[in-house]
C-alpha cells in the first residue's frame, strides 16, 4: 500500500497538469484569430460575412460534437477521448495555417470539433479524479483558458509583423502567426501520452444510455443548461461586436483593441478570487447572482456612459467569466458520478453553443435595422436579467436525480 500511494499522487499530479495544458487550447484558437481578421480578409479576398463565420463556425461545431463527446467518453474512456481532442485541435490548427481559404474554414471546423470534445469531457474528468476539489480545479483550468487566449491574442500582430520584416514568403504572415498556436496542444499531447496506459473505459451498453438519458428530462439540468447558454450568448456577442461598438462610440481602432483585450483578460481574473471563495460560500446562488448583476451593470453602463467603456468591459468580463467558472463547476457539483456529469456537460454545451451561435447574428441584424447600438445592447441587458434570474435555480444544492426518485434532499455544495 505504501508503494501505491506515491504512484497515485504522481498520476493525479500528471492528470492535473494535463488538464491545465489542455485548457490553454480551448479558447485561444478562436479569440486569437480576431486581431488578424483584417489581414486575412484582405489577402484572401473574403467578405465581412465570411470573416464573421470564422467565429461562428467553432460554435456550431461545439453544438454538433458536444453530444457525441459524452458518448466517446463512455465508449473509449476519458483519456483516449481527450487525446483525440488534442489531435483534432492540432490537425485543425495545421490546416488553418496552410494559407488558403478552403483550409482556413476546414481547419476552423476541425478545431471546433476538438475543442467541443474537451469542453464536454474535462468536467467529467474533474468529477472522476478531483470530486472533492471540483470548483478549485475548474477555476484553475478556466484561468488557464484565459491565459492562453491572452497570450495568443497579444502575440498575433507582433509575430505577423516579424514575419514581414524577415521577408519570409513561404506562407502569408497571418498563416505563420496562427501556426504559433500549435505550441499549446503539442506540449499537452506529450504530457498526456503517459496517461493513455491508465485509460478507463466504461461498459457501453443500452442500459448505460437509459441510465443517464433522464438528464435531458431533468428540470435541474435545464436550469444549468439555460444558465450556461445565456452566459455564452452574451460572451460571444461581446467577443464579436465590442470593438465595433467602441469604434462607433468614438474610440480609435487601437483603443478598441486594448479594451477588447481587457474584456478577455477580465474573464480569467475571477478564477483567482473564486478559488478560495468557492470553498467558503456554501450557497452558490449568492455568487452567481452577484456575478450576473455585475455583467448586467456593465451592459447598462455601456448604454448610458459609453466613454467609460474600460470600466464596463472589466465588469462585463469579470461577471461573465466568473459565472462561466461556476456554471462548469455546477456540472460536477450537481451530478452523482462522472458519466452523469458527461451527459449533463454534453447537453448543456450542445444547447448552449447552439444558442450562443445566434447571438452575434441577432446583434448584427438588430444593428443593421436600427443603425445604432443602443437597441441591441438593450436586448443584451434583457438577456442578462433573464440570466440573473436563472442563476437562482441553476445554483441550488440539489443533486440531479432520476425521475420518481424520492431522495431529493438539499445537499450543501461544499468544496474542501
Amino acid at each position: 500500500m505504501t508503494q501505491l500511494q506515491p504512484a497515485k499522487i504522481a498520476t493525479s499530479a500528471l492528470v492535473f497538469t494535463g488538464i491545465l495544458l489542455i485548457s490553454l487550447s480551448l479558447r485561444s484558437p478562436i479569440t486569437g484569430i480576431g486581431p488578424l481578421l483584417d489581414d486575412i480578409s484582405q489577402q484572401l479576398g473574403i467578405s465581412a460575412t465570411q470573416a464573421g463565420m470564422l467565429t461562428t463556425l467553432p460554435l456550431l461545431a461545439f453544438a454538433l460534437f458536444s453530444p457525441i463527446a459524452s458518448s466517446m467518453g463512455k465508449r473509449f474512456g476519458l483519456e483516449r477521448s481527450l487525446m483525440t481532442s488534442l489531435v483534432l485541435i492540432t490537425l485543425g490548427l495545421t490546416l488553418r495555417s496552410l494559407g488558403s481559404t478552403d483550409m482556413l474554414f476546414i481547419g476552423t471546423t476541425v478545431i471546433g470539433a476538438g475543442i467541443a470534445i474537451a469542453n464536454v469531457l474535462l468536467p467529467s474528468l474533474t468529477k472522476r479524479d478531483f470530486a472533492d476539489k471540483a470548483a478549485t480545479v475548474t477555476s484553475l483550468y478556466v484561468l488557464m483558458m484565459g491565459v492562453g487566449s491572452a497570450i495568443v491574442a497579444s502575440i498575433a500582430i507582433p509575430v505577423a509583423k516579424w514575419v514581414d520584416s524577415q521577408a519570409i514568403n513561404l506562407l502569408p504572415n497571418w498563416a505563420l502567426s496562427l501556426a504559433t498556436n500549435l505550441v499549446f496542444p503539442l506540449v499537452a499531447i506529450l504530457v498526456w501520452l503517459p496517461l493513455m496506459r491508465s485509460n478507463k473505459i466504461s461498459v457501453h451498453t443500452q442500459a448505460t444510455h437509459e441510465r443517464h438519458g433522464y438528464v435531458w428530462r431533468s428540470s435541474a439540468a435545464w436550469h444549468i443548461t439555460l444558465f450556461l447558454a445565456l452566459n455564452s450568448f452574451l460572451m460571444y456577442i461581446l467577443i464579436s461586436w465590442l470593438p465595433s461598438i467602441l469604434i462607433d462610440s468614438g474610440f480609435s481602432h487601437e483603443q478598441a483593441g486594448v479594451i477588447h483585450g481587457v474584456l478577455q483578460l477580465a474573464t480569467a481574473l475571477p478564477a483567482l478570487i473564486l478559488i478560495p471563495l468557492m470553498a467558503k460560500v456554501q450557497d452558490k446562488r449568492k455568487l452567481t447572482l452577484a456575478l450576473t448583476s455585475m455583467a448586467l451593470l456593465g451592459i447598462i453602463g455601456q448604454i448610458i456612459a459609453p466613454m467609460q467603456a474600460l470600466w464596463w468591459a472589466l465588469l462585463m468580463g469579470f461577471g461573465i467569466g466568473g459565472s462561466f467558472i461556476i456554471g462548469l463547476a455546477l456540472i460536477s457539483l450537481r451530478t452523482a458520478n462522472s458519466y452523469q456529469a458527461a451527459t449533463l456537460s454534453g447537453m448543456s454545451q450542445c444547447i448552449g453553443y447552439s444558442f450562443a451561435a445566434t447571438g452575434p447574428l441577432i446583434m448584427g441584424a438588430m444593428y443593421q435595422q436600427s443603425h445604432d447600438w443602443r437597441t441591441p445592447l438593450l436586448m443584451c441587458a434583457g438577456a442578462a436579467v433573464l440570466w440573473a434570474a436563472c442563476s437562482f435555480f441553476a445554483a441550488n444544492g440539489r443533486l440531479i436525480s432520476r425521475p420518481l426518485e424520492s431522495d431529493t434532499r438539499l445537499l450543501p455544495l461544499e468544496i474542501s
